[in-house]
């Protein structure tokens, strides 16, 4: 029997292999074999640096002193094609309007606003003009400014989509004039609701008319800055005047979280968790797997969360936009301005950073680093700049930075329950759910969590962050 065998020069001699070879030796070898690997595991700082409150009832209720702001949302619109329209219910949330629910006449008021497309340079609102309508921004950016001392105009800040200027003309009251200049920073679409139209709506609607009047009339004489009612103090006196009396006065209807909850079945063969064991522990490492992918998926609920999410959740008031698109050191620092008492962490997506970065190297400008748990981390005025992967890059490169105060007395805390049946890690517990007739183990994996913000200026928001190149 002959065998083939790839031809071998003549002048070239065969050598025979003298040992065994690696292939062949593997055969009686052990390996040496990692634990099982997983990318979606994140650094997750958001868990890390959030202080953890014990929620024994199930439920935190967060008490405020009562606070008079109301109305103070964003406004929605609808479109088709290139026309644009508020939708009228949500003509609510513009102060004067606000818990008025006659649709028949939100309609009128919305069918009356005329629509403006504007082009980026392009005066919006002059300085001392007639506040004789409210401006109701679709889309677009208006930067809002104010004559200065030294005959030139300060910047205020930035307007965008579903914000809105110039409520004062919708009352009943006699209109003074506009105290800021808007001039479109970009191309957009407007609405304005004339006071003229308005009048003309309020002469046929009773309701309307007595609503403008009451909201005038309800106005609270004393509250401070943050829209809370002002407590009566006397100071700087000499003598025996009279002193005033004062109460501080709570919310009402304070906010409640109820704990959420994110669950799944781990299912693992008998024979799997039987034999194969060795050298580590079947159930052990998808138990591992399975809390690394819950624990992910909380901190992506703390941060999305439409009910109690901390994008959804932040004061309009604490919302403020980049002036141009990528966020700049100027902007970072508007962001601080929000949250000005004791700002803890930044959080933000990696490419948000990576976008700051480049806007530093711009202007020659090199942050400084922090240590955070034995990790070098970016800072920012010595506030450290965390990456958070679970806060969202829309299609067209879009994103939003966060700035928080962390602390149980006036900030922003992570609620959870320990000591529940079962618990495997903190708020989290692996429940053995018996053997079906197929012999699957089966354990049920829960963890109960949720964030509550204690009051509004301890959440701020950067949005409108664009990080492309």
């Amino acid at each position: 029997m002959t065998t083939s065998a790839e031809p071998t020069p003549q002048n070239e001699a065969v050598t025979p292999q003298l040992s065994l070879t690696t292939q062949a030796a593997k055969n009686l070898a052990t390996t040496t074999k990692t634990p099982p690997q997983m990318q979606e595991i994140s650094s997750r700082w958001l868990l890390k640096v959030l202080p953890w409150v014990q929620v024994t009832g199930g439920t935190f209720r967060v008490n405020r002193r009562l606070t008079y702001t109301l109305g103070n949302g964003r406004v929605e619109f609808a479109a088709t094609g290139s026309e644009v329209r508020v939708i009228p219910a949500e003509l609510g949330e513009l102060p004067a309007l606000h818990g008025y629910e006659d649709e028949a006449v939100l309609g009128e008021l919305a069918a009356a606003c005329v629509q403006r497309d504007f082009a980026a340079g392009e005066e919006i609102l002059a300085a001392g003009a007639p506040a004789d309508q409210v401006v109701l921004i679709a889309h677009g950016k208006l930067i809002k400014r104010s004559p200065g001392p030294y005959d030139s105009e300060v910047d205020q800040g930035v307007l965008a989509g579903g914000e809105f200027y110039g409520d004062q003309a919708l009352t009943l009251a006699e209109p003074g004039t506009v105290e800021h200049s808007l001039t479109a920073l970009t191309s957009g679409t407007l609405l304005a609701l004339s006071r003229q139209a308005l009048r003309e709506i309020a002469d046929r609607s009773e309701t309307l008319r007595a609503h403008l009047t009451a909201a005038l009339a309800a106005a609270p004489a004393g509250q401070n800055d943050a829209g809370e009612a002002e407590i009566a103090l006397a100071s700087g006196h000499t003598g025996e005047p009279v002193l005033p009396g004062t109460f501080v006065d709570y919310e009402l209807g304070p906010r409640e979280y109820e704990l959420s909850v994110a669950q799944t079945v781990l299912r693992v063969h008998t024979r799997v968790a039987d034999l194969y064991n060795e050298p580590m522990n079947q159930v052990e490492e998808q138990l591992r797997l399975t809390i690394e992918a819950l624990r992910e998926r909380q901190e992506s609920e703390l941060v999305n969360n439409p009910e109690f999410g901390l994008l959804h959740n932040a004061d309009p008031r604490q919302r403020i936009h980049t002036r141009g698109g990528p966020p700049t050191p100027d902007d970072l620092d508007e962001l601080l301005a929000t949250v000005w008492k004791e700002p803890s962490v930044i959080l933000a997506h990696p490419k948000a950073i990576a976008a700051f970065g480049r806007e530093c190297s711009k202007r020659g400008i090199y942050p400084g680093s922090v240590d955070v748990e034995g990790h070098a981390i970016p800072a920012w005025r010595g506030v450290p700049v965390l990456p958070c992967n679970k806060i969202p890059v829309s299609e067209t490169g879009i994103s939003k930075i966060m700035v928080m105060r962390t602390a149980e007395k006036q900030g922003v805390v992570g609620l959870h329950r320990t000591g529940i049946p079962d618990e495997y890690q903190p708020s989290l517990s692996v429940r053995f759910m018996g053997i079906n007739e197929k012999a699957l183990i089966s354990y049920l994996v829960s963890a109960y969590y949720s964030v509550a913000v204690l009051v509004p200026d301890a959440l701020g928001i950067l949005e409108d962050v664009e990080i492309g190149h």
